[in-house]
């Protein structure tokens, strides 16, 4: 059997090494146009600033010791230039030789990658992207010419990442991003606490604005700013490199990836397609999607390698958990956010909660965010966000973790999770956004989300602050009168007959106020996720100003 892999890094290894683990008779051929195969490229942005000293570090494996260990036949430098499915050759090119030869096939395995979009700015050739190990060596070369101002175009995963990085270079750096939050996966009023974190650390953070034109000296904004730059740096996405597949005759998918089946096969016989440039299958609803992600490549690898050898193979939906370190914070999600489930027309049910990492008894306990969608009938999990200083990265593993299981959004409560002071609490974060899906899929209270106040104040609703009056003095909802909850019983005549929105700084406090309340014959409902949800929203910024 010979099979020829076209890529590498880590869908196209995975296959490679799993298949010799299943085969030792097959002869396996990997093409990387790149001058290297096997890397780490999620840890690029850390060497670029410094946090990872050693490049040679970020070089998992190489073509020598690829051959030594497996025999596998790696050929860095060289490029895929065709493939004939009927004859079932590859044609490829030698780049440092420039010479052109064929290689025969029984199965094929591409996995080439995504290309980082480039869009068509004047001058945007100056921008770097940061996708290979080539580009990081070029990037840091430019950052050890002590460059005074970067400029990063696109506020996702690597853009903040190179953000960070470029100013632990000391270098001013400047975040570009058209739409009016930073990463997209996460809904508006968690976003905000990232923008913040940015700003703190010294990142010039603009929102909402474009990149006209990249000149030698900077980048002109759309809103016709200039900023200056020394070293520009593009991040804004990439898109799957799908040209070899296409002149081959490969179906391309509604989503711009090569389009596969839940073996990774395409649509021609002995023809796979993994890592980036293939379509995913989400987990909630089936449809395809693309998630660029170093875990999904490499579980496609395996997933190919076993159909290839003949194995049971178990397939495998996505549900896309992602996670990225932005200077302090952590900053996690996995499933569907608001955004999506209403282009879908899901009906959901959000839950934001506020917990600390660890009991607050114990020392150094952090305050996290965390936001659980749920669906209203089911209580299915249909996604959930996280961002803190400490724990949001095991927490949204937790919740990945029950959204692949099938457990409901109520069943969190039930989770027997390791405890003891230094590391959880009695009740977990995870078990209580159980406990509050339970308290609001069963009816016992109503809960109002930051993005519905307006209408509330719009049909009339009183306001109820329930924190503490040093609490209430900080900052409120405009309007709101303050009840502290344990005054409440003795101060009902202050209150109206008519819908009662309570809050309190995140959501517990509230929960009791409404609960009495509610016992009481009032129509109560609690401000989910407290006045700390709603300040981080959107809807405070014209609110406050008002």
């Amino acid at each position: 059997m010979k099979v020829v892999i076209i890529g590498g890094v880590a869908g196209g290894m995975s296959a490679a090494t799993r298949l010799r683990r299943l085969d030792n008779e097959a002869q396996i051929i990997v093409l990387d146009k790149s001058g290297y195969v096997s890397y780490a490229n999620c840890g690029l942005p850390y060497y670029v600033g410094g946090v990872i000293g050693d490049e040679e570090s970020l070089l998992l494996q190489t073509p020598a010791s690829l051959h030594n260990r497996f025999r596998l036949d790696v050929r860095v430098d060289t490029e895929a230039l065709a493939i004939d499915t009927a004859a079932q050759v590859v044609t490829a090119r030698n780049l440092v030789k420039g010479e052109d030869y064929e290689i025969s096939y029984d199965y094929l395995i591409l996995s080439p990658g995504a290309s980082p979009i480039v869009p068509p700015i004047p001058g945007i050739e100056r921008a770097m992207p940061l996708r290979t190990v080539e580009d990081v060596e070029r990037l840091v070369s430019a950052v050890r010419e002590a460059p005074r101002h970067a400029v990063v175009i696109g506020g996702g995963f690597i853009g903040l990442e190179i953000a960070e990085n470029l100013t632990h270079r000391g270098i001013a750096t400047t975040l570009v991003e058209a739409t009016s939050q930073v990463l997209a996966p996460l809904d508006p009023e968690m976003a905000t606490s990232v923008a913040d974190e940015l700003r703190r650390h010294g990142v010039d953070v603009r929102l909402g604005d474009g990149v006209q034109e990249v000149t030698r000296h900077g980048v002109h904004l759309t809103s016709g700013e200039f900023t200056a730059a020394d070293l520009v740096v593009l991040a804004i996405g990439v898109r799957p490199d799908t040209a070899l597949a296409q002149a081959a005759g490969l179906s391309i998918g509604e989503r711009g990836g090569i389009a596969v089946d839940e073996y990774n096969r395409t649509n021609v016989a002995n023809v796979y397609a993994i890592g980036d440039a293939a379509q995913k299958a989400d987990a909630l609803d089936g449809s395809a999607t693309l998630v660029p992600l170093a875990n999904l490549a490499n579980r496609h690898g395996r997933v190919v390698a076993d159909h290839i050898a003949g194995r049971t193979v178990r397939p495998r939906a996505t549900i896309g958990t992602a996670i990225v370190k932005v200077f302090d914070l952590t900053i996690a999600t996995t499933g569907w956010n608001e955004k999506r489930l209403r282009a879908q027309g899901r009906n959901f049910v959000a839950i934001h909660t506020h917990p600390a990492s660890h009991a607050g008894y114990y020392p150094g306990a952090k305050s996290m965010c965390l936001k659980l969608l749920v669906d209203p009938s089911s209580g299915e999990i249909l996604g959930a966000q996280g961002i803190g200083t400490e724990g949001v990265d095991k927490r949204i593993d937790v919740l990945a973790t029950a959204i692949r299981a099938g457990l409901s959004a109520p069943e969190l409560a039930d989770l027997e999770l390791a405890y003891a002071p230094p590391f959880g609490s009695a009740k977990d974060p995870v078990n209580m956004l159980g406990y509050v899906a339970e308290n609001v899929l069963s009816g016992l209270v109503a809960t109002v989300q930051w993005s519905d106040v307006e209408e509330y104040r719009a049909r009339g609703a009183q306001f109820v602050d329930v924190r503490t009056r040093e609490e209430f003095a900080r900052g409120t909802l405009p309007g709101a009168i303050n009840i502290p909850v344990d005054e409440l019983r003795d101060r009902l005549n202050e209150l109206d007959d008519t819908d009662i929105v309570v809050n309190c700084q995140v959501g517990q406090r509230g929960h009791v106020a409404v609960r009495m309340l509610s016992e009481l014959g009032y129509r109560a409902h609690n401000l989910d996720g407290g006045y700390r949800t709603w300040h981080c929203s959107p809807a405070s910024v014209p609110l406050l100003v008002a």
